[in-house]
């Protein structure tokens, strides 16, 4: 057990500026398009708008994302458990990102059926 406390100490020192830095580039990648846009209307430019996604589409994405990283999880923490058998328990974790995944395309098709009637 100790190996496994050792193991989230690393996840969580390596894991939580990584995230940090994942959220500042995608807020700087936002400004500045929203910068170079202001700019072009600025100049008469005309712009052409990017769609966004739809909300089935976002719910659909983001239960595809989840579900992937669910399966990934749990098969690396059932790697592990041939080696040592605790790992399983991690793996069993990977239940809740797949239970919401599920819960996701669950919302994407009531969206798309109540977009219909």
């Amino acid at each position: 057990m100790e190996g496994l406390t050792g193991l989230a100490a690393i996840v969580m020192i390596f894991g939580m500026p990584t995230a940090a830095l994942a959220m500042y580039t995608f807020y700087r990648t936002r400004k500045l398009r929203t910068e170079e846009r202001l700019a072009a209307i600025q100049r008469g430019v005309n712009v052409p708008m990017e769609p966004e996604l739809s909300e089935t589409a976002r719910s659909r994405r983001a239960g595809i994302l989840l579900i992937a990283g669910a399966v990934g999880y749990m098969l690396t923490f059932t790697i592990i458990a041939r080696v040592e058998p605790d790992a399983l328990i991690a793996a069993a974790f990977g239940a809740i990102p797949f239970a919401l995944g599920l819960g996701f395309f669950l919302d994407s098709a009531l969206i798309r059926r109540d977009a219909r009637a």
